[in-house]
């Protein structure tokens, strides 16, 4: 099934929908629970009654529902109580250790790297992307994630798998500029890392259909910068597989409903050939190819979208379409 959440004056964590398979039309769904993190926490007992709330929705069988607006959705989770974005693309991380000479991360080839980021405060996936400076080296990152149940302690791979709920699409924006600064401290990434997006819908593994196999979502991400495609790698390039992250996210503390944990950035590490999911990676490649690199870094007033389609041409998430601005403090 697909679900969403659409804004709502009464609540920081909006009101559920569900959403037809199209994408085209929405049906509330708050009668059976009134969030997406309500029925997270309570997946056993309300997903059969969403999916026969879905069912009805594709079958038109509904006379209340509505026309879905992705203008007017939120994140599927506007807040969550975790997000832990990993970097499961190799090939993205040995093309910038070539390009900026860095040494490669011990074990990154056996052991994923993670870091945790803020997730009380996602952006809605249409609209204005506010930052403080465009000097900072603004980038978008494109990717995939996951939303898990509980997930206990030190758990196995098989856990770990049933414990997948749903299927989300990221754009995990980065500030480039004080990145190194950041790393070089060792403490981990705050200013470096500011709220992320996703797509306006969410769904269930299933209806990724044989795209989600082998511990991979093989479907490519589209990504396209002021209107002009930027990259199209594929999500099956990656080489941790979702239970693998999942695992090591779980080894020392549990993983409670509503965590969210990325892919990283998608990368075939061939910008030359599927493009980018990050404005890095094809400076980086143009270091390695030029001696220089020539590709900006994103400015006030510029756009990105970042969409998934499956076999038939069919937007899977909806798409991220926003826009850089200055910040205003609020």
């Amino acid at each position: 099934m697909k679900l969403a959440t659409l804004k709502s004056a009464d609540s920081r964590d909006g009101r559920l929908v569900v959403v037809s398979r199209d994408l085209g039309r929405a049906a509330d769904a708050t009668s059976i629970v009134p969030t997406l993190q309500a029925a997270l926490d309570r997946w056993d007992a309300v997903a059969p009654r969403l999916r026969s709330l879905y069912d009805a929705l594709n079958a038109g069988e509904l006379d209340d529902s509505f026309p879905f607006d992705p203008a007017e959705a939120e994140s599927p989770l506007p807040r969550a109580y975790q997000w832990l974005d990993g970097s499961s693309y190799l090939a993205h991380g040995r093309l910038l250790d070539r390009a900026f000479n860095i040494p490669p991360i011990p074990q990154a080839d056996v052991i994923p790297i993670m870091y945790q980021g803020g997730s009380d405060d996602f952006l809605p996936p249409h609209g204005d992307a506010p930052f403080a400076s465009d000097e900072d080296g603004i980038d978008f990152e494109a990717e995939f994630a996951i939303v898990v149940g509980d997930v206990p302690l030190g758990a196995d791979e098989a856990t770990a798998r049933d414990a997948v709920r749903l299927v989300l699409l990221a754009n995990d924006w980065s500030l480039r500029a004080l990145q190194p600064w950041e790393m070089k401290r060792g403490f981990g990434l705050i200013h470096s890392k500011p709220a992320t997006a996703f797509a306006p819908v969410a769904v269930t593994p299933d209806e990724l259909g044989t795209a989600w196999r082998d511990g991979r979502i093989d479907l490519r991400v589209l990504t396209t910068w002021n209107g002009q495609p930027f990259g199209r790698p594929s999500g099956g390039a990656m080489d941790y597989r979702y239970a693998q992250l999942l695992t090591h996210a779980a080894r020392t503390r549990r993983l409670r409903a509503g965590t969210i944990v990325g892919f990283g950035t998608t990368s075939e590490g061939r910008p030359d050939v599927v493009g980018s999911a990050c404005i890095t990676e094809r400076r980086g490649f143009e270091i390695i190819q030029d001696g220089a690199p020539k590709t900006p870094f994103m400015k006030f007033g510029d756009t990105v979208k970042i969409e998934v389609l499956d076999a038939d041409g069919r937007s899977v998430f909806g798409s991220i379409e926003q826009r850089v601005v200055p910040a205003t403090g609020a």
